[in-house]
């Protein structure tokens, strides 16, 4: 295997095979990895994995590529060819769980389907990671992430009020369907091992946690035929809740989803009579006078520098946040503290900064062990030491295409 050994983890044993691609499904892996999942990872011979081009590079190392495919052997694979298929099965006769995101009937059509994996390795998961589901007028549609951030009601609501509908400007749905994957993983392994369960099949559709995300907003559709509009930075439960320059030019977050947070800020900023009016009692009731709320905060703001802002409301106990990118992420104490961006050595890039493993574990930490590989690069150690192929059959592969 490469790079240095993992460490004895929480998923130490189990072994996932990464068939997905772009980028809800693959990272789901990663994060499984992290943690010390053996995780396998499956490119097409003559395309490899898409995120090799996706994005910036750095002397011709794809970037994206190396995170996503952190912690990763990588082999190459024709499952559209029925040697290809073949092998497949083999791989995953021992396997623990497959990722996969090709179209709804994809796998079917290639001989692979759950009911055939299933009887090769009744223990098997299989998820399924597509834009809408298994099943449903839109399942065979092609789709992304972002059709999910605009049909789960997302972009609807970001926004200026009078401006369009605002997409986020990266992979929000496959994140969150990433985290939401892994997750599921994690209970069917729980019924599977702890619970004398078998093998079954997950069905994510990433437009669906968007809607779990998106919170009460179905209920009070159904509930009272609210339907929410677009409010910028502020929110329609509480305020002050916006974005504020400071003197210096620098940007702050103001939260007060607390009562007494709100009462708090408005002592610091000088109005305190606004704390005795009716209103001023519920979330609701100030964000009905946020104009008010945001020009006392907003002005006050305004006369002072970030740093003497972040300290006034530190002392006060108030929530506020510096608005970052990522060269403040790079320096913060806070991140540096936590490692949350950590170093990785790359072979060729040589010490790269990323993020980090997603959460501390006491006893079984997460660990990147190494950064994305070149396509293909561990055929041998994969086909031969697992699935016991001679050299002449590994070279016969290569020849005709099929790894």
């Amino acid at each position: 295997m490469y790079g240095s050994p993992m460490p004895p983890a929480a998923l130490s044993g189990v072994t996932v095979v990464d068939a997905a691609t772009l980028f809800a499904g693959p990272l789901a892996a990663t994060i499984l990895g992290d943690y010390g999942a053996d995780v396998i990872k499956i490119e097409h011979p003559a395309k490899g994995d898409p995120s090799r081009g996706h994005g910036p590079a750095r002397d011709g190392v794809p970037l994206w590529w190396t995170m996503l495919g952190r912690n990763k052997q990588t082999v190459t694979l024709d499952l559209g060819r029925p040697e290809g298929a073949a092998l497949a099965k083999r791989l995953l006769s021992e396997a623990d769980v497959l990722i996969e995101n090709f179209r709804p009937g994809t796998l079917e059509r290639w001989g692979l389907s759950p009911e055939v994996l299933h009887e090769v390795n009744p223990r098997l998961i299989v998820a399924r990671v597509t834009a809408f589901g298994q099943h449903g007028p839109y399942a065979h549609r092609p789709g992304f992430g972002t059709l999910a951030e605009a049909m789960s009601g997302f972009a609807a609501i970001t926004g200026e009020p009078d401006g369009p509908p605002t997409l986020p400007p990266f992979g929000l749905a496959d994140g969150i369907s990433a985290l939401t994957c892994a997750q599921a993983v994690m209970t069917a392994l729980y019924h599977r091992d702890a619970r004398g369960g078998t093998g079954q099949v997950i069905d994510l559709a990433i437009v669906e946690p968007m809607l779990t995300v998106l919170g009460m907003q179905a209920m009070a559709y159904d509930q009272l035929g609210l339907v929410q509009q677009r409010t910028g930075n502020r929110s329609v439960n509480n305020a002050p809740r916006n974005t504020y320059r400071t003197r210096d030019g620098r940007w702050v977050a103001v939260s007060t989803s607390a009562q007494a947070i709100a009462e708090r800020v408005m002592d610091l900023v000088g109005h305190p009579e606004v704390i005795a009016e009716p209103w001023f009692a519920t979330g609701a009731g100030r964000a009905a006078h946020a104009d008010e709320l945001d020009a006392h905060v907003g002005g006050w703001i305004a006369r002072r520098d970030l740093d003497e802002v972040t300290r006034a409301f530190d002392e006060a106990q108030a929530a506020v946040a510096p608005i970052y990118d990522i060269t403040d992420v790079f320096t913060d104490p806070q991140f540096a503290a936590l490692d949350s961006i950590t170093t990785v050595d790359d072979p060729v890039l040589g010490p790269l900064r990323m993020p980090n493993v997603l959460y501390r574990m006491s006893q079984t930490p997460g660990r990147i062990g190494w950064t994305g590989r070149p396509r293909g690069a561990d055929n041998d150690t994969v086909y031969r030491e697992r699935l016991g192929l001679t050299p002449d059959e590994l070279t016969a592969l290569r020849d005709t295409g099929v790894i």
